[in-house]
């Protein structure tokens, strides 16, 4: 695989928002004072759920398969909407500049929208059956047999 194959995902809209709410959560998290015990923890979510975001569009992207993506695409969702709630922990445990998060909010919305058209441009087609049944395409089901098995 080449290197410009590779980093393929950089030049993603949704990638490059990606990197720009991870920034503006590092500036914030910079802000909370180092004695706050439970401030310090909520800093450590904050950053690991804004660095998903790049790392699971990344792998995302490598992997192509329907249900790696949407795997990748359902964990992205969730640290979005972890993110989207960092601020009201962040004012119950006394956080002063917690109306700065309102930003992240704001950046986390335009990312949705992204996000809702990234998916609706996955390859329905590249898929191997999740018999788990959480991320197959549409009109495939967990107990499908795979038409690959039937080629001799």
């Amino acid at each position: 695989m080449e290197e410009e194959d590779f980093r393929k995902h950089e030049k993603l809209p949704i990638y490059q928002k990606a990197l720009e709410i991870y920034d503006l959560v590092h500036q914030i998290a910079d802000l909370i004072p180092e004695d706050n015990e439970r401030l310090m923890n909520i800093k450590q979510f904050m950053l690991a759920d804004a660095g998903m975001l790049s790392a699971k569009i990344a792998g995302a992207e490598a992997g192509g398969l329907y249900d790696l993506k949407m795997e990748a695409a359902a964990i992205i969702r969730k640290s979005a909407k972890d993110l989207m709630l960092h601020n009201h922990s962040l004012e119950a445990f006394g956080f002063k500049e917690s109306s700065y998060y309102q930003l992240v909010r704001d950046q986390i919305e335009e990312f949705r929208l992204l996000f809702i058209d990234w998916v609706a441009g996955f390859d329905q087609w590249d898929y191997v059956i999740d018999n788990w049944g959480l991320f197959n395409p549409p009109g495939v089901g967990p107990y499908d047999v795979d038409p690959d098995d039937l080629i001799e």
